[in-house]
């Protein structure tokens, strides 16, 4: 028997490398995959809120956090927020988020938390019978701490994104030996999805013999979809906004939407094969 639910999917978006595009990942991929008739959900665990932010929530306005769906001083559904993007919410995020290991840390649970609180969020909307979420997408912190743990317990699969510099690989052995871990001894069910390349420069040459070198590695994990360093991306946080909201039409938009597609054939492609 599963011990997930099959719907809605749930992916893991981490990597315990800072800057290579995390955030900026979730808020695109969920927006893009709300555009093509998707109802997304994004829960925000790191707690810097960027992910909240960048989709136009204010510190002021977040009346309960991830903080508290964590500490279970409130269920996932009362901190779940709307988003200004159509069939996109977000449990947004606080700096509380920063002690939650430490107020956890004893409890038996500790690492289900989050699957407990989607598990409940997917009971109490069948019990409603109201429409659920298809995707849910975890922003996770740039550690391999208590809450990606939790976020890849939770998980059907983890999305890996992954910088076209240098050294993009440096670390993400460690990343991937954690999945297996994660696998081993607390959810047998989650898989990698697929790597993204972010930041490409189609200028430098670095970036393409990086592209080259992941793809060598990783073979057919990572996604045919390249994300570019995009001006326009990289502006639409400061505005509250998804880069596919602020600018529909610039290549980082237009990537996105791609990986949108990619992600939902793939997931086609893994039932097919599980069949």
């Amino acid at each position: 028997m599963s011990i997930l639910p099959q719907s809605p999917r749930v992916l893991t978006i981490a990597n315990q490398k800072g800057g290579v595009g995390k955030t900026t990942t979730a808020i695109n991929l969920g927006t893009a995959l709300a555009a093509i008739g998707e109802r997304v959900l994004i829960i925000d665990l790191d707690p810097q809120g960027n992910a909240s932010t960048g989709l136009g929530i204010e510190r002021q306005d977040r009346e309960f956090s991830t903080y508290d769906v964590m500490c279970a001083d409130c269920s996932l559904e009362q901190a779940v927020m709307e988003t200004a993007v159509p069939r996109l919410w977000v449990a947004p995020s606080t700096m509380d988020l920063l002690g939650v290991e430490l107020e956890i840390s004893g409890a038996a649970d500790r690492t289900f938390r989050m699957r407990n609180a989607i598990t409940g969020l997917i009971k109490t909307s069948q019990m409603a019978g109201e429409e659920g979420f298809s995707y849910i997408l975890l922003d996770c912190p740039p550690s391999l701490n208590l809450l990606t743990i939790n976020a890849l317990s939770a998980s059907h699969s983890i999305l890996v994104p992954l910088q076209c510099e240098f050294f993009a690989l440096e670390g993400l052995s460690q990343l991937l030996n954690t999945v297996e871990q994660v696998k081993h001894s607390l959810n047998p069910e989650l898989s990698i999805h697929g790597i993204v390349l972010t930041m490409y420069d189609s200028r430098n040459n670095l970036s393409e013999q990086v592209v080259q070198d992941v793809r060598d590695t990783m073979g057919d994990t990572v996604y045919d979809t390249v994300i570019p360093r995009n001006v326009r991306v990289s502006e639409a946080p400061s505005y509250g906004k998804p880069a596919l909201l602020y600018d529909l039409k610039c290549s980082g938009s237009q990537a996105y939407l791609r990986l949108a597609s990619e992600i939902i054939q793939r997931e086609r492609d893994m039932r097919t094969a599980a069949a």
